[in-house]
């Protein structure tokens, strides 16, 4: 698959004021509504998804680990992609790249875009959705890892994160019942009209015990799906776990690619 917009992939050799340049062109260029062919409903429901005409949608789930040097120091980046279709596992892939620049909050796409995208020329299948484990919209500049890569790739992505890189809370985010959402809305430090939606924090799961607590993912748009749509499909992904079933997939493939490296 060739990216339909390779101008805009992340390059972490540009300057700082470039990079945040980079991301107001890519958030121009996103779309924050549901634009897919394939039906959403059937992606937590495998009764739906079997008696459907239509072959199960593909969603890949993305994640990263990193790998050090003999001084400790983390020096490459791995990227796992992990394809499902009807809740079975049909591909995984990963790739090491060098990390060229330290983490910086709001620029996550250029220290880790070059080997999700390395990961993804090795995908054999061509995925219906992409779920990144980092932000979407809920971003400074409107352009999280998720959009990024949805815009560069011109495919239907979804920012799933744990932590809230900034907007507004509509709502207390303690104690949530699991199936809660609570929006979150553009405040000075983001990039985009005060009250503008971003996403919502999503409780996928609680305990029961009201001295154990797990908090919210915070679910945005990354490209051709929308927010309520993303927050739909998150909680249909997500049944055992906190993490939808492909991000959680990513994340324990990317460990196991990174210990048969460092073995």
């Amino acid at each position: 698959m060739a990216p339909p917009r390779p101008d805009l992939a992340p390059d972490p050799r540009l300057e700082r004021a470039e990079m945040e340049a980079l991301q107001r062109e890519i958030a121009d260029a996103a779309a924050f509504e549901d634009d897919f062919a394939f039906d959403p409903a059937v992606l937590g429901d495998p009764l739906a998804a079997s008696s459907s005409a239509d072959a199960p949608p593909i969603v890949a789930g993305v994640d990263q680990s990193f790998l050090t040097n003999a001084d400790g120091e983390q020096d490459r980046a791995l990227s796992a992609v992990v394809a499902m279709r009807g809740g079975e596992v049909i591909e995984r892939v990963h790739a090491v790249t060098p990390l060229e620049i330290p983490y910086i909050p709001g620029l996550l796409a250029f220290r880790e875009g070059g080997p999700i995208l390395e990961a993804l020329e090795v995908l054999s299948v061509e995925p219906d959705l992409f779920l990144f484990d980092g932000s979407g919209r809920i971003h400074f500049r409107q352009a999280g890892i998720a959009t990024h890569i949805g815009v560069v790739r011109d495919v239907p992505a979804i920012g799933v994160a744990k932590s809230l890189l900034c907007g507004s809370p509509q709502g207390d985010l303690e104690t949530l019942e699991a199936g809660t959402r609570v929006p979150i809305e553009a405040n000075a430090r983001v990039d985009a009209p005060d009250g503008t939606l971003l996403g919502y924090a999503v409780q996928t799961r609680q305990y029961d015990s009201p001295n154990r607590y797990i908090n919210p993912l915070y679910v945005s748009p990354g490209h051709r799906v929308g927010p309520d749509t993303a927050a739909d499909i998150i909680l249909a992904l997500s049944d055992s776990y906190k993490l939808p079933e492909p991000v959680r997939l990513a994340d324990s493939y990317a460990g196991e690619a990174k210990r048969g490296l460092e073995e």
